[in-house]
């Protein structure tokens, strides 16, 4: 039955401005907001970040873009989720594969779920009570909510909401995202313009792209770039592949991929601008701290990357003028920046068991349950989530390369001249084909190499071998080399378990 409405005109985005707004709230999530001024400061040099935005770009274009171009394509071609993707493209022995690269993204969605509720909390915080004007007032809000009882109310509200809004399927899932998105570029747009005229502002904006050319040769700043670009465009995760299902003919995959890239970096950058105006202007021009004392909060953020945004942000609102509704446009727009992106992620998950036969809405209960109870260690406990975050985050490279693979193995050229007799598309040239056949298989190979050295000699040093630190080579290798071996061992079980 399931194959039968799969394959109906019902069942498709209805217009290609509903497609590239749902698309869009893949790209655009707390990844924009939340981690991305983090990484940029951390990468950054004391006199500017623009190596890092630089570096960042050019993955935009020889990594992202490629690899949504590649989803779509594959999406739009067989109409099923990533494994049912897998399995079509390449047989049933690859089952295994596409397994993998869904549960990168429902590893990743166990602990996103939480961040997800820290936002709904903080949104109503701010809602309801006054601002903090100390780091201790801001710091035992924080406190008081991580160890009580409520931390699992707002993680189950995120993954509730989510699964409603994907109840009715890709027709529920645009009408949302019609909602959430414009809504959230507003909201995005009015912080930025307070941002920008705040006195001290420019200092800020002037670092996040002033370049310092030598740092282009640190291989880290490439890395982090790399995984920061696959992390907010969300590219390799399968969330476009998941979406692409739902495309009519006539809604072209290269326009799209690059509209949704392009615009998801415009979002991350007004969001940087907004951060650190902010930060430079109430930190430097009202608390008198100097320049690398201000980097040193943006990049000492905290455990799971909380300081910025959920104790420094409240605390730089309360002493601007019209802070307060500020500081509650902001904390809604992270919800709703989180939400368009969870929603993906679990009707990536849900959409897996829908083509195995299961009826819909037997599994988006059964997604929901499982995300609430894999989530709840990250809520409990914030270095499980810095873990989680930084081993499924590595991981994107690894999807990344194996959905290459797929266009690889399927054949490039075969793949991009199918593209190319779509009218209504832009026409995709042979770079493509180059980029996804060496450069990311290239990449992804090298960068994990010098990460692997990285680890054993910068994050982890003399731990390396130790699986239980979290930020070691082996936590890495054997939490990615558990689920490949059980995705190995049923690879039969999956790939028969499908209505191909």
């Amino acid at each position: 039955m399931s194959k039968v409405l799969d394959l109906s005109t019902s069942h498709r985005f209805s217009s290609r401005w509903g497609l590239l707004l749902s698309a869009l709230g893949i790209a655009v999530g707390t990844g924009n907001i939340w981690r991305f001024p983090r990484i940029v400061a951390q990468e950054g040099g004391e006199n500017g970040a623009g190596a890092f935005i630089i570096a960042w770009i050019v993955f935009l274009f020889l990594w992202s873009i490629p690899l949504i171009i590649a989803e779509y394509t594959l999406g739009r071609k067989h109409r099923m989720g990533v494994v049912g993707v897998f399995v079509k493209s390449l047989g049933k022995k690859f089952a295994w594969m596409g397994a993998f690269v869904a549960f990168v993204t429902a590893a990743i969605t166990f602990f996103y779920t939480v961040v997800v509720g820290w936002c709904i909390f903080y949104f109503f915080k701010t809602l309801t009570g006054d601002l903090p004007l100390t780091t201790q007032q801001a710091m035992d809000t924080w406190n008081t909510y991580q160890s009580g009882n409520s931390i699992y109310i707002f993680h189950f509200l995120a993954i509730a909401f989510a699964a409603f809004a994907i109840w009715k399927g890709v027709k529920s899932i645009e009408k949302v995202n019609k909602i959430l998105i414009p809504a959230l570029l507003v909201i995005v747009l009015l912080a930025v313009i307070r941002s920008v005229t705040l006195p001290g502002a420019g200092e800020g904006i002037a670092y996040l792209f002033r370049v310092d050319f030598s740092q282009l040769s640190n291989p880290k700043l490439w890395l982090s770039a790399l995984t920061q670009n696959a992390w907010d465009t969300g590219a390799g995760w399968g969330l476009f592949l998941t979406y692409a299902a739902y495309m009519k003919k006539e809604h072209g995959a290269v326009k799209n991929a690059f509209i949704t890239g392009i615009g998801n970096n415009t979002v991350s950058l007004l969001s940087g601008i907004m951060i650190f105006g902010a930060v430079f202007a109430i930190l430097g021009t009202e608390m008198s701290m100097a320049r690398s004392e201000i980097l040193e909060v943006v990049r000492t953020s905290g455990p799971a990357s909380t300081g910025l945004t959920f104790i420094w942000m409240p605390q730089l609102f309360a002493r601007m003028v019209m802070g307060h509704p500020l500081a509650i446009l902001f904390f809604l727009g992270l919800t709703f920046a989180g939400f368009s992106s969870l929603i993906a992620q679990i009707e990536l998950c849900t959409r897996i068991f829908v083509d195995t036969g299961m009826k819909r809405k037997t599994a988006i209960i059964m997604v929901v349950a499982l995300i609430y109870v894999f989530g709840i260690p990250a809520a409990r406990n914030l270095n499980w989530l810095s873990n989680q975050d930084h081993v499924w985050g590595i991981g994107l490279m690894i999807s990344g390369a194996l959905m290459a693979f797929v266009i690889i193995k399927t054949g490039a050229k075969k793949i991009r001249e199918e593209i190319r007799v779509d009218p209504h598309d832009w026409q995709l040239r042979s770079w493509w084909s180059i980029v996804i056949q060496f450069f990311i298989p290239f990449a992804a190979i090298t960068l994990l190499v010098w990460w692997f050295y990285l680890a054993a000699t910068v994050f982890a040093p003399g731990d390396w071998h130790n699986p239980f630190n979290p930020f070691s080579i082996m936590t890495c290798l054997a939490q990615w080399g558990i689920m490949l071996g059980i995705f190995v061992i049923f690879n039969k079980k999956i790939a028969g378990s499908l209505a191909v």
